[in-house]
């Protein structure tokens, strides 16, 4: 992306915030942490997030608990769990909560940033479609609103 991309990592453990916090600020991108579920939830409501990156286990709720709440305050965020818990049930549920991609911790640094940079990329492109897809529908119903007029005015001459 050509402007740094604002990345939340949720993680319990203070280590791993921090670790992954330098690794993406390193790779040039906007990050903030969160602790807990609650905290992610509340930043996210107050700020914009391309991205987050969130633990499934949390002290307050499950990591796929959040990425419903996440949906909520930011639809088209990118939701990726990392766990250091891998487990089909866990997986199966993170998919039908519409994850955008499941990592297991240790996750290897180039994976990680090669994985998100795959998101964000994506992001941009359907961003970018939607804001075209946008703008013809504007200058279509600009037409039709001006077609409309001269109708109107040509009908209101006629009486």
């Amino acid at each position: 992306m050509s402007e740094s991309a604002r990345i939340l990592v949720i993680d319990d453990e203070e280590g791993i915030r921090r670790t992954v916090s330098m690794t993406l600020k390193r790779a040039g991108y906007s990050v903030d942490t969160a602790e807990n579920g609650k905290q992610a939830i509340e930043m996210s409501e107050a700020n914009f997030y391309n991205l987050a990156l969130i633990d499934i286990r949390l002290p307050d709720m499950e990591g796929t608990e959040l990425l419903t709440a996440m949906k909520e305050t930011t639809p088209r965020m990118i939701k990726i769990i990392l766990t250091g818990y891998p487990a089909l049930e866990n997986a199966v549920r993170a998919i039908n909560k519409r994850v955008d991609g499941y990592l297991i911790k240790p996750v290897n640094t180039d994976e990680l940033l090669r994985f998100i940079k795959e998101n964000l990329d994506k992001q941009k492109h359907e961003s970018e479609y939607t804001q075209q897809r946008l703008t013809q529908y504007v200058e279509t119903r600009v037409k039709e609103l001006q077609t409309e007029e001269l109708d109107t005015a040509k009908t209101t001459k006629k009486e």
